[in-house]
């Protein structure tokens, strides 16, 4: 199989263009509910990926040099170094010709070559990729939900009531917006908070404890702004010790305004039970709603079983628009 790399740093335009455009027939036909990709954000995950980590990409092409079939290689190095994952796009109308399989096969020699023994891939519920992970050895090991919230038909009634309760539950805690980059003198502070999220349920994956650093989280915002994502970052402050207890986090899509994502939210162990992340999740869209009035649409995605923030989501008004499923093999 003739497998062109994406140069990282400086990828060739061709190869951006095949690539994107295999994508768009992917997502138009399995993933409709998402926006497109573009030029600059695909140019972004090359060369960052999501935290400084970026995934190895290669084009399949046929004879006329159109990208028929993409491969995505992601060896984890700043944790949970025993694994990897594979992804595989296939033109939807070449489907069932066996480049799927070829394309799984030259990624599993990829981590097999890196030492990795865990094998990791993706799909959404009741996509076709569920049989052809099946075929290839993967068992499930986990569900996932997509959550989406229409901004437009907020209650805002609702939402300023449950906001009330919370204070209530949470007058030791006060509120601070951090903006884009996370101030020096904060940064070991949202190092703590974001080790938080370890205690998010992982079901059946054999991971790791994800482990966050200064670097980490600079390489993170380096990411999401060469993204051109506009980031928010609201934390809970201990009024008394002036400790940053709990955080939730929002990137804008600068270009297209009206879509955003719902990142993280955690709450250090010590202070759970003040209706924390309740009263930051609403106290994010205060802001947002002042910040970003053009804003419609924000994804989140949560695990199934994680039922403490899935009755928050809900609470909001998120509403599940897609399924998603992680799959693990032993190589």
């Amino acid at each position: 199989m003739d497998l062109t790399w994406l140069d990282r740093e400086n990828p060739a335009t061709g190869d951006v263009d095949g690539v994107l455009a295999l994508y768009e027939a992917a997502r138009a036909l399995e993933m409709p509910h998402w926006p497109s990709n573009t030029v600059s954000s695909f140019r972004a995950q090359l060369r960052y990926g999501w935290d400084g980590e970026p995934a190895e990409v290669a084009a399949l092409r046929d004879g006329t040099g159109r990208v028929i079939g993409a491969l995505e290689v992601s060896l984890p190095r700043w944790d949970n170094k025993h694994l990897g994952i594979v992804e595989v796009t296939v033109d939807p109308p070449l489907r069932r010709q066996g480049l799927g399989r070829s394309l799984f096969q030259a990624g599993i020699d990829r981590l097999a070559a890196d030492g990795r023994d865990v094998l990791l891939s993706n799909s959404f519920e009741h996509s076709v990729a569920m049989g052809f992970l099946e075929a290839m050895g993967l068992k499930q090991a986990s569900l996932d939900a997509e959550r989406r919230l229409d901004l437009r038909g907020l209650d805002w009634e609702c939402l300023d009531t449950e906001y009330a309760t919370a204070e209530r539950h949470a007058e030791a805690y006060e509120l601070r917006r951090l903006p884009g980059r996370v101030p020096e003198q904060s940064l070991d502070a949202v190092v703590t908070m974001t080790a938080a999220i370890n205690d998010a349920p992982t079901d059946d994956l054999e991971l790791e404890d994800e482990v966050f650093t200064p670097a980490r989280i600079r390489a993170f915002e380096s990411a999401q702004l060469a993204h051109d994502r506009r980031l928010y970052r609201l934390v809970a402050r201990d009024r008394v010790s002036g400790e940053l207890v709990g955080h939730t986090q929002v990137a804008v899509e600068a270009e297209r305004p009206w879509w955003g994502w719902q990142f993280d939210t955690a709450v250090l162990p010590a202070h759970r039970g003040h209706r924390l992340g309740l009263l930051l999740k609403i106290g994010m869209l205060r802001w947002l709603a002042a910040e970003e009035p053009q804003l419609r649409t924000l994804d989140t995605w949560n695990a199934a079983s994680n039922s403490h923030m899935v009755h928050v989501n809900e609470v909001i008004g998120y509403r599940v628009v897609a399924n998603g499923v992680a799959w693990q093999r032993h190589l």
